[in-house]
């Protein structure tokens, strides 16, 4: 379909315009009748759709039924309300044109300066967990055409399509009408609205419907990649600045997201970007576990993970204690997330140590009392029905690369192939399967030590993997020895694990796959050392 254009020199300028009729239809009643009270006293006509007329009507308020515009029931179950020229007309019609105008006149059609819409509750809808059906019927169809034909004439028509913006509009009312500025920046408000609300319908029918669009030949494949992956979302804050000073940075929600971008701030300073990269990493590591967890972490890297002992009395706070201590010297200035609720005593040990950000799904009263005396501390507390997302993107230049996030699920260590020493003990498998997972959230080549359910030496980001040994090591010292090791990939010579073995590992996991695995099983039973290959890796970068 091609647009058309029409003379410039046609159009007349209209600035402040004067709301003399309202469209309303909203799903969310909230601010509804306050708005509803101010356009009746300036004598606006204000015509509705069923619910919303309702509501309007029961605070005492003149109505206009759109079937009563339209000369036409609302049917088919009220899938067909709004689509109709009468109001479509009254929306559309450009009035600094003189031809418009007179269209209008002769068609008997007045228009509207104000349309009020939000949508149907789709992604509520499908956060809810409701069957198909009836997550269909919660596809908003009239009201996304609504918004995008008022928005596209902002020139005429102001657009809100959230109570957020009634404030500005009532007082618009007192003003003598809406400003063109105003009506642009809510066009712009709106259009990335629908554009949120598709996304979310492409995404559940990408996810839950099969749509494959482009590659057909997938269709039996378990990753639900559609024809198109569209991120969009609502600006949260604008933030002082990016990564660093000269860099411009906000931070925008996507639509049902319940991370840490949902996290509500309960103390301490303004989040910076670089406390959002590092709290999400924290959270990604704690929540890995299912036993009380702690991670600290430093420029998107761990410096301490621990599970609670078994015996602790206070299992968050064991747990914190016990991460802490692996690196006390880079945990200064770092990021706590926490799995359970902060208690008082975890808290208590927390104040006495300069840190930027704590994140849990709850404070105790008592732990968040402490925590706020101090006062640049920054205590966010993760949203009700918090979850690691199931899919990830990363921007490249002229794209994005999408990926199944990497999650612990559905294994078990009796998956694990022995291939050197004797079989481990209960005590031991345990620290290998804990420093298996804790090796997920350390940036590749990762090399994790472990003793008792927590971190003693991490190495990290390193260009080769020998160089990840000697820095796990070195940060572990004297706790190296008698520690198990974990390896997010293979070891491509023997010489990374030889470095392990010097300092005394007890027992190593690691992928395999090396075209040089003989030589490093071969290295592992000399030593006498238990190792295992999982047969997956965990690359981080």
């Amino acid at each position: 379909m091609s647009g058309h254009t029409i003379d410039p020199s046609l159009y007349r300028e209209r600035d402040a315009i004067e709301i003399r009729r309202a469209l309303i239809s909203v799903s969310d009643k909230t601010g509804l009748v306050e708005l509803a009270t101010a356009l009746a006293s300036a004598k606006v006509q204000i015509v509705s759709t069923g619910s919303t007329a309702q509501t309007i009507r029961d605070a005492g308020f003149e109505v206009t039924d759109v079937s009563a515009v339209t000369d036409f029931p609302e049917s088919l179950d009220g899938r067909v309300k709004t689509l109709h020229p009468a109001i479509h007309a009254g929306i559309l019609a450009d009035l600094r044109l003189e031809g418009h105008e007179a269209q209008l006149r002769d068609l008997d059609i007045k228009p509207f300066e104000l349309v009020v819409v939000n949508l149907y509750p789709f992604v509520e809808t499908v956060a809810s967990g409701a069957a198909t059906p009836v997550v269909i019927e919660n596809i908003d169809i009239g009201g996304p055409a609504l918004v995008r034909a008022a928005a596209k004439n902002h020139a005429n028509v102001a657009i809100a399509v959230s109570p957020a913006s009634y404030p500005q509009i009532i007082k618009a009312l007192t003003l003598g009408g809406t400003t063109l500025a105003q009506r642009q920046r809510l066009a712009g408000e709106a259009f990335a609205h629908t554009a949120s609300y598709d996304t979310a319908v492409a995404a559940y029918f990408a996810q839950n419907v099969g749509v494959r669009a482009a590659h057909p030949e997938a269709v039996s494949d378990p990753a639900p990649f559609g024809s198109a992956f569209d991120v969009s979302g609502s600006l949260e804050s604008t933030l002082r600045y990016g990564e660093n000073s000269h860099q411009r940075a906000a931070i925008y929600t996507t639509d049902g997201g319940t991370g840490i971008a949902q996290a509500t701030q309960l103390h301490g300073k303004e989040m910076s970007y670089n406390n959002y990269v590092d709290a999400d990493a924290a959270v990604r590591a704690a929540y890995d576990f299912a036993e009380p967890a702690v991670a600290i972490i430093k420029h998107a890297n761990p410096c301490g993970i621990a599970v609670s002992g078994p015996l602790a009395d206070d299992p968050i706070a064991d747990a914190h204690a016990r991460a802490h201590a692996c690196d006390p010297v880079s945990a200064y200035g770092g990021v706590i997330a926490a799995n359970r609720t902060v208690t008082a005593a975890m808290a208590e040990t927390v104040k006495g140590i300069f840190t930027e950000v704590i994140v849990a799904p709850g404070f105790e009263d008592a732990a968040l009392e402490i925590l706020s005396s101090k006062k640049n501390l920054r205590v966010l507390q993760l949203p009700a029905g918090f979850a690691l997302a199931d899919t990830e993107f990363k921007q490249i230049s002229g794209g994005l690369l999408v990926q199944d996030s990497d999650r612990f699920t559905g294994w078990t260590s009796d998956d694990w192939k022995l291939v050197a020493g004797d079989e481990a003990d209960d005590e031991t498998r345990a620290d290998l399967e804990f420093a298996w997972v804790a090796s997920r959230a350390v940036k590749s080549n990762a090399i994790l030590l472990a003793h008792q359910g927590a971190s003693v030496g991490v190495g990290m980001g390193q260009v080769n993997r020998v160089d990840s040994c000697h820095l796990a090591v070195d940060r572990a010292g004297d706790r190296a020895s008698g520690s198990v090791a974990a390896s997010d990939a293979f070891f491509p010579f023997a010489d990374g694990l030889e470095v392990l073995l010097a300092a005394g590992v007890r027992a190593v996991v690691q992928p395999g796959g090396s075209i040089r695995d003989d030589e490093v099983i071969a290295a592992a039973e000399k030593a006498g050392v238990t190792m295992y290959f999982t047969g997956e890796r965990h690359f981080f970068h």
